[in-house]
């Protein structure tokens, strides 16, 4: 094992300097300062030392430090100890792109927005999805060459901090977490009446919903804490499921459709127009929608450190998730979206995808469609505890989060307080939601600035990218389009849309502008406490960036 040194001797005039390379040998030099005299052998023969005993600085270049690929500059690891290290090579790319298309919930997220989407596009639903899949794309792609760099589990905390700002980062870290935690809340809320409507038992019992929804976050937890392994295979079970029954439905719908049966809404050429059905379509409403749709699929980036090929498999899981997606969601949306009329639509809004099915296959169907969408709240929750858990860990590891976060048990591998703090958190947001009807409009309003706080994020970590490979975009006309125009396309088309959200919301309630200030608001005493009160060394780190070919 390499190990890097660094010993203070006892004598006053001689010391040996920090090594810049790592020492493979078990002899060492020992310079002495210019104009003393020379009180130790210039040449020491040292035993193999023994790690905790007598380095004060040492880093193990280990299993878990992969080699880095050809033009990208080795990454500084997280102080931790050698125990508090995830387990490597646990799951594979198949397992990653699940739980990042997991977080996304298809089924879960297509039931609320199906008609939303509908009335935003004018029924032009196709053509937006797919082209809000490109910068996508390219922002999935900016998450990958980052991933390159370094491949740990704070990801864009670690990205922003370190190739931009400290302070940037923590914050992006932070408003990493609500994401995750809100996002999660707001499936398993609705838990409780997708179980019950599987079984055909009251769907508005309080109780019964919250009871649900503690045994389900407690199951998930369970599996969290054991291990990755027993979770991803969970996950693509229920993901198997899930997705059999939303595209078989899907596929159903449209022939539906297209046999014109009674109450059907038939598809025409402007279905697959930006302006819809009778020019009614509004673009940046649509655009705004999709952000929330997509949001997720970045979760194969938090379990990179687990995943085998930690620096290649979970970036490309994350370009694949997203591709996965694109086409999920544009032949739900389109194959099912005409199967009733508009007024039913709209009706059933907060019902629709159990609507549908209800009137293409009767109750049985119904059912079925139920047990969809409660797997993909279930596989979105066990997602949540698991990356929300990572995030946590990996700033827990630079002290940015009390240190206790940052350990690991020795028996599953886990970061078992994490995974604690973060499910306990969404058990009882979820419970007083449920049972506080006084804080459920506050709580709605972070809810409604997922979207938001996704576009930030994007945009934060796709700006990483562009500064720390800057070097590249002058190197060649291909590193110019792909490293610096396709991304900062990308970021500024997200950027615009969150300026138009943020506009929007400000001429209506402003609940959504002060709710995302009170997020950043809260960010920044965080930071403080994470600066002043936990001295977290990532505020002492060094701006990096990759170096230029030949240094």
């Amino acid at each position: 094992m390499t190990t890097r040194f660094l010993l203070l001797m006892p004598s006053s005039s001689c010391v040996m300097p920090a090594c810049n390379r790592p020492v493979s040998h078990r002899y060492l030099v020992i310079m002495c300062r210019p104009g003393t005299r020379m009180s130790l052998a210039c040449l020491l023969l040292l035993p193999m030392l023994e790690r905790r005993k007598y380095s004060l600085m040492s880093r193990p270049e280990g299993k878990l430090m992969a080699s880095k690929p050809p033009g990208v500059q080795a990454a500084a690891e997280p102080v931790r100890d050698r125990q508090d290290l995830l387990k490597p090579d646990a799951i594979g790319i198949a397992q990653a792109t699940v739980i990042g298309m997991a977080t996304s919930a298809p089924a879960a997220t297509v039931a609320i927005s199906l008609a939303a989407f509908a009335a935003a596009t004018a029924y032009a639903s196709g053509p937006i999805l797919l082209i809000a899949a490109i910068p996508m794309l390219i922002i999935a792609n900016a998450y990958r060459r980052l991933n390159l760099w370094s491949a740990n589990c704070g990801a864009s905390f670690e990205w922003v901090g370190r190739a931009i700002n400290p302070y940037l980062g923590f914050l992006t870290g932070w408003l990493m977490i609500v994401t995750y935690i809100v996002g999660t809340v707001a499936g398993v809320i609705v838990l409780g009446p997708s179980i019950l409507a599987v079984t055909g038992a009251d769907s508005a019992g309080t109780g019964a919903s919250v009871a649900i929804a503690g045994i389900v976050v407690l199951v998930m937890l369970v599996l969290a804490v054991v291990g990755i392994r027993i979770s991803a295979r969970a996950q693509i079970g229920m993901a198997v499921i899930e997705y059999a029954i939303l595209i078989g439905i899907a596929i159903a719908g449209l022939v539906w459709v297209l046999s014109h049966h009674a109450g059907s809404y038939p598809i025409t050429s402007s279905w697959f127009t930006l302006s819809g059905v009778g020019g009614h379509g509004d673009v940046m409403g649509a655009f705004l929608l999709v952000i929330f749709v997509y949001g997720g699929w970045d979760g194969t980036l938090y379990v990179n450190e687990e995943v085998e090929h930690r620096k290649v498999y979970p970036g490309r899981a994350a370009v694949i998730a997203v591709a996965a997606l694109a086409v999920i969601y544009t032949l739900v949306q389109v194959g099912l979206q005409g199967v009733v009329s508009p007024a039913k639509l709209q009706e059933n809004g907060g019902s629709a995808l159990v609507y549908i099915a209800q009137v293409m296959g009767g109750t049985a169907l119904a059912r079925i469609m139920a047990v969809a969408i409660a797997l993909s709240v279930i596989a979105t929750t066990g997602a949540g505890i698991i990356l929300g858990a990572r995030i946590v860990y990996g700033m827990a590891s630079y002290r940015a989060l009390p240190g206790f976060l940052a350990g690991v048990s020795r028996r599953y591998s886990t970061p078992v307080a994490s995974s604690v703090v973060v499910g306990v958190l969404i058990a009882a947001i979820s419970a007083v939601y449920l049972l506080a009807t006084s804080l459920q409009s506050a709580f709605v309003d972070i809810i409604s600035i997922l979207g938001d706080l996704l576009a930030i994020l994007y945009i934060l970590t796709t700006l990483a990218a562009l500064t720390y490979y800057r070097r590249r975009i002058t190197a060649s006309w291909r590193d110019a389009i792909v490293v610096g125009v396709l991304p900062l396309g990308a970021a500024g088309f997200l950027g615009y849309i969150l300026y138009r959200s943020l506009s929007s919301a400000w001429d209506s309630s402003q609940a959504q502008v002060w709710t995302l200030l009170g997020v950043i608001a809260s960010g920044l005493v965080m930071m403080l406490i994470a600066r002043f009160a936990l001295r977290s060394v990532f505020f002492r780190l060094p701006i990096e960036s990759e170096p230029r070919a030949g240094d």
